[in-house]
């Protein structure tokens, strides 16, 4: 997977916005603010290409980037807190709801989940929605630098726990460092095999 040659796509407010299915994509999901964006430029080994914002709800499309004639990376705006109208969020999940349960090129649904921070309902919700759907999920616990070893395998094993991983079926993620990255790519590779 070629991910030197990155180029920013277009951003779909709507279903009828698709590009056409063609080349495997990968979408990334996350609450706001759990480091969605940090995430897909330590991936991408470039700071600032997916904009990166203190402000929750900052992603207001479904975001695609296209790696070289590999795939496509898809930024999906974030679940749960975000500065928006009610009315906003339920279109987003009316978009995403649609463009995970019916996209044929979807290969797979990176989750990202904030280890600092006890299970939250909307993932659990989001993962037993994607295992219903019967789509891929490749869980990943971002900001773990941000934890001593302890803590760390502490928060893992609770986070397993509450959300029916098992720590084989998941990632341990670090935009500061880029731990986790060689792995991620790993992954998405062999849905492209």
């Amino acid at each position: 997977m070629n991910l030197n040659d990155i180029t920013f796509l277009l951003s779909v407010h709507g279903l009828d916005q698709l590009p056409e299915d063609g080349l495997p994509e990968f979408a990334f999901a996350g609450r706001s603010n759990v480091g969605k964006s940090s995430l897909m430029n330590t991936l991408l080994r470039r700071s600032g290409f997916v904009k990166v914002s203190g402000r929750p709800g900052k992603t207001q499309g479904l975001n695609f980037f296209q790696a070289a004639e590999d795939c496509m990376l898809v930024d999906l705006p974030g679940y749960g807190f975000a500065r928006v109208s009610k009315e906003m969020q339920n279109n987003w999940q009316k978009l995403i709801t649609s463009y995970i349960s019916e996209r044929e090129a979807l290969k797979c649904v990176v989750v990202i989940i904030d280890i600092r921070h006890e299970p939250k309902a909307l993932d659990r919700q989001l993962l037993d929605w994607l295992r219903e759907q019967k789509v891929p999920v490749l869980p990943i616990y971002t900001k773990i630098d941000k934890l001593s070893g302890n803590q760390l395998s502490r928060h893992a094993a609770i986070l397993d726990a509450g959300h029916g991983i098992k720590k084989d079926e998941r990632i341990l993620f670090s935009s500061k460092t880029g731990q986790g990255r060689d792995e991620l790519i790993a992954v998405l590779e062999s849905y492209l095999a």
